[in-house]
């Protein structure tokens, strides 16, 4: 079933089948994927962001957590643009070429979020139950990292074969983006999107079952062991936590994408009962948009079980908002003074510079631009000093002391 407007079941049905229109549903999809689309962008960005500001801090979880958030930006920038442009002009209209590579790449950024959501669920049973040294654990994590998203891209390379575009004339020329013509049976088409359905997301659900049922059985069994129930650190506060956060993303991701792939099983085994007095089109075009929305699901509950991504959040806040409360302008005393003066106390870009008079009195500002390297750990807040510079003002000479914070962005 195919995501867009305008899925051709076979190629006995196409002449029959009518042609798609821009719905009323469908005009509501594309104004909720463009909301999912920002969402998405901003959260999963936010994530990448705090992910890369402190990479010394609990890399393991990082990396795992960067990696989800990629994938799900790449759902986000490939699935999303492409559902909404391909509803609002109906037909295709990009040629063969983009047909076929964007066909890929929309399966392939699927694979990769579900594939990277079973990783996670992987390094999780491992810390749990089978833990190793922290060195083996990175060396593990990483592997099955490289492997998700290669085989991503493998299992979507098929993708690129069987859809094509075709065009029929009938009542009038239209061309669409499809796998018509692709099989030699229908059954062959089912077989194909069956294989599709098992590595998307019977696999990984039955994987992510297993590891967190097991998980499960390993804090019971040693909750019933007195000795170890009485031990305060048996399993640490922290690793609990990512724990929780694990099964709560799994969980998401079930609850999410199970119903639009059930209406996909019911419509590739019986396709004659999706017709508009079975099944209403705006019930598939919910489906798919409660599907995307796991990708904005995924950052929210890291956001909610990580302390250091709120706390860097609300710091990212607070520099934005400070940077614009000290853009102020120059006064006309301190517009001769050269920004050469503000590069030689050794700030950095973001850097703003208040200029008090001996009164203390700010008479104006001047923001840094450019100048030496940025270090992102460092919070816009801290860094305070002063400097004491003279400069020549228009008619008499004034001696200024400038408060200084650095603002890293």
């Amino acid at each position: 079933m195919r995501a867009g407007a305008g899925a051709w079941p076979s190629r006995s049905r196409e002449e029959a089948a009518p042609l798609p229109t821009f719905s009323t549903a469908a005009k509501v999809r594309v104004a909720l994927t463009c909301l999912l689309f920002l969402s998405s962008a901003c959260c999963n960005g936010a994530v990448l962001w705090t992910a890369a500001r402190a990479p010394g801090r609990r890399p393991r979880v990082r990396l795992l957590m960067a990696n989800l958030a990629a994938a799900d930006l790449l759902v986000t920038v490939v699935v999303m643009p492409l559902d909404a442009a391909w509803n609002v002009t109906v037909q295709w209209y990009g040629g063969d070429a983009a047909c076929r590579a964007l066909m890929f790449l929309k399966l392939a950024a699927m694979y990769a979020s579900a594939f990277v959501t079973v990783v996670i669920a992987l390094d999780r049973h491992a810390a749990i139950v089978t833990p190793l040294a922290v060195g083996r654990a990175e060396r593990k994590s990483k592997a099955m990292l490289c492997a998700a998203w290669a085989l991503s891209a493998v299992l979507a390379l098929p993708q690129a074969f069987v859809f094509r575009t075709v065009s029929r004339s009938r009542p009038r020329r239209f061309v669409q983006c499809a796998t018509v013509g692709s099989f030699a049976a229908h059954w062959q088409e089912t077989l194909y999107n069956m294989f599709t359905f098992a590595c998307l997301f019977l696999l990984p659900l039955l994987v992510m079952v297993l590891c967190y049922g097991r998980i499960l059985a390993a804090i019971s069994g040693r909750l019933k062991d007195v000795q170890l129930r009485r031990s305060y650190n048996n399993i640490p506060r922290a690793r609990m936590r990512t724990l929780k956060m694990s099964i709560v993303i799994v969980l998401t991701f079930i609850v999410c994408w199970t119903p639009y792939y059930l209406l996909g099983l019911w419509y590739w085994f019986s396709p004659e009962m999706l017709t508009r007095e079975k099944v209403p089109p705006a019930l598939s075009h919910i489906l798919f948009l409660f599907g995307l929305f796991n990708t904005c699901l995924d950052p929210l509950v890291y956001g909610l079980f990580t302390v250091h991504f709120r706390r860097e959040m609300w710091r990212a806040c607070r520099c934005i908002l400070a940077a614009r409360l000290m853009q102020i302008q120059h006064v006309r005393h301190l517009a001769a003074l050269p920004a050469a003066a503000a590069l030689h106390a050794g700030k950095r870009p973001g850097t703003a510079i208040l200029v008090r008079a001996r009164g203390g009195s700010v008479r104006g500002a001047i923001l840094v631009r450019s100048a030496l390297p940025v270090r992102p750990r460092t919070p816009c807040w801290e860094g305070r000093r002063r400097v004491q510079i003279k400069f020549q003002g228009p008619g008499n000479r004034l001696a200024a002391q400038h408060n200084v914070k650095q603002s890293y962005f």
